[in-house]
């Protein structure tokens, strides 16, 4: 296995000068040189072949013991410097200060057909950053998120990738639900790929130690490696980052609202400055329509980070990283000219998206009201999101549309007449919108069918591989691998998995609820 490796991060950024891997507030310093730890007995378990070909990793090398090695912490690629990140991040709408890379070790770069990605191990060991945990993974985290990061890619969501999904060979402690039940559970390591894995919070860091110069070196490196087309750093190319910052953040969002994903902690220190969805903890998506859900035990009070909050949380933590990019602009009109903007561009992008799901491509000043209506009815009674919008796509006479979505609803046999009639009185008028549309019934089914997936990872699928795994079976991490490669295909032979959440699931650990615990 050979790598071409670049130093880009390293070369460009200061460093901790204390190399004591040691818990500890860490100044003047981007990231801190560390070793990842030595584990029992490791084991691959699991490897996306298309993101190893990304980085000029062959299938033979996958196969090999130094792969196995490098991509479990075991060994340290030959001339690279391992390290972990500083930043800090306000969590649930507070600053909690130094936060860092407190499980995760980046372990080199590799630049690939004009590409440069930073690999990154998650559970790999403490970090000065580790705090009082132990900068370890455990299985069941370890497999949700590598499953996820590579079915976002494919949906067509900005998202950091995964190569690998391994098993550590230790135990790992930890008390699933924070109720004073703690367990052994497996140990898990996962490499994670990226273009950058700088988040808000690194820039946020300095700013709150009023550490100009660190900032203004981060943010011109982060412009010139990452938004090159801005051109030189100024004041003028601040502003700009900053706009580029707030669509891709805007952009990822409205993805995730189409999809029904609810990223469950959108902390700014898990807020990507790419725009790519970042740090999959517990996420979950949307099984009945539901603007108030959210799958995080620690959110469920307040639901900060609930489905319907997701645009507004992504405006807040923009706020932040204006404040912290303030000092090396020191104008706070342009800054607030932009955050205006994603309000207006919310808006805008929002309403495009829902009429995507529904096929209307033709302007029609009725629209908002036909999408409120929609909106309003799939809450009714709880209606599965995935499949009524894929369904949709076969829409042909407003007559038949209830028909057509039976198969969404949880309760079908209970639904009352006052709901049945307010659903007909909807197709009705979709059925009439729909006719001023200019694309054959076939077309529009197509272009239906290319936004609204048939197939997301939804919680109980991810559970049943996390059982199987845990038995020491990983056919299903591979099947359900396959199947989100092509979510928005029909794959007739998968059509098990276009199903609604089961009820055995429905108030089960991992699948109707999830906490930070991993």
């Amino acid at each position: 296995m050979k790598l071409n490796l670049k130093n880009t991060f390293l070369n460009n950024l200061p460093a901790d000068k204390i190399l004591e891997n040691s818990r500890r507030q860490v100044t003047d310093a981007v990231y801190s040189f560390v070793t990842p730890k030595k584990t029992q007995q490791p084991e691959i378990i699991h490897v996306s072949q298309e993101m190893a070909s990304e980085l000029g990793i062959t299938m033979e090398d996958t196969k090999t013991a130094l792969f196995k090695n490098v991509f479990t912490g075991n060994e340290v690629y030959a001339n690279t410097k391992p390290f972990a990140m500083c930043y800090g991040g306000h969590q649930f709408g507070n600053w909690a200060g130094q936060l860092g890379d407190g499980r995760a070790i980046n372990l080199f770069e590799i630049e690939h057909q004009n590409k440069n990605w930073k690999v990154q191990l998650k559970g790999a060991g403490e970090t000065p950053y580790s705090r009082t945990a132990d900068g370890l993974a455990v299985l069941r985290s370890s497999i949700r998120e590598y499953l996820c990061s590579e079915a976002m890619h494919h949906l067509g969501i900005a998202t950091t990738r995964a190569l690998s999904l391994s098993l550590s060979g230790d135990q790992v402690l930890r008390d699933v639900m924070y109720d004073g039940n703690p367990a052994y559970e497996k140990g898990a390591i996962i490499s994670r790929i990226s273009p950058s894995f700088l988040r808000f919070g690194n820039f946020e860091i300095f700013a709150s130690r009023n550490d100009i110069t660190n900032l203004k070196i981060l943010t011109d490196y982060t412009i010139k490696h990452h938004f090159t087309h801005l051109g030189k750093p100024s004041k003028e190319t601040y502003v700009q980052f900053f706009s580029e910052v707030a669509n891709r953040t805007l952009d990822m969002i409205i993805d995730w609202q189409r999809v029904g994903f609810v990223h469950g902690v959108m902390n700014t220190d898990n807020m990507s400055i790419l725009g790519l969805t970042i740090d999959y903890g517990p996420y979950g998506w949307l099984e009945g329509f539901d603007f108030g859900w959210t799958p995080n035990t620690t959110d469920r009070r307040n639901k900060r980070y609930r489905y319907g909050n997701q645009p507004n949380i992504g405006l807040w933590n923009l706020y932040q990283l204006a404040n912290a990019l303030y000092p090396l602009i020191e104008d706070a009109g342009p800054l607030e000219a932009i955050l205006n903007q994603y309000k207006v561009d919310f808006e805008k992008k929002s309403l495009l998206m829902m009429k995507s799901k529904l096929g209307l491509f033709v302007s029609d000043e009725d629209d908002t009201n036909l999408i409120q209506e929609l909106e309003d009815t799939l809450q009714l009674v709880e209606t599965d999101m995935t499949i009524f919008f894929r369904n949709l796509s076969n829409f042909s006479n407003y007559k038949k549309g209830f028909k057509l979505i039976e198969n969404a609803f949880y309760d079908l046999e209970n639904i009352s007449d006052d709901v049945h009639n307010r659903w007909n009185t909807w197709f009705k008028k979709y059925g009439e919108r729909l006719a001023i549309e200019r694309v054959s019934i076939d077309e529009r089914k197509a272009k239906m069918d290319a936004t609204n997936p048939k197939y997301v990872l939804r919680n109980y699928m991810a559970q049943l591989a996390i059982d199987d795994a845990n038995n020491g079976d990983y056919t299903l991490i591979d099947e359900l691998f396959q199947l989100l490669r092509n979510p928005f295909g029909e794959q007739p032979e998968n059509e098990k998995w276009f199903a609604k959440r089961p009820e055995w699931a429905r108030d089960k650990v991992g699948c109707s609820m999830l906490s930070c615990s991993s």
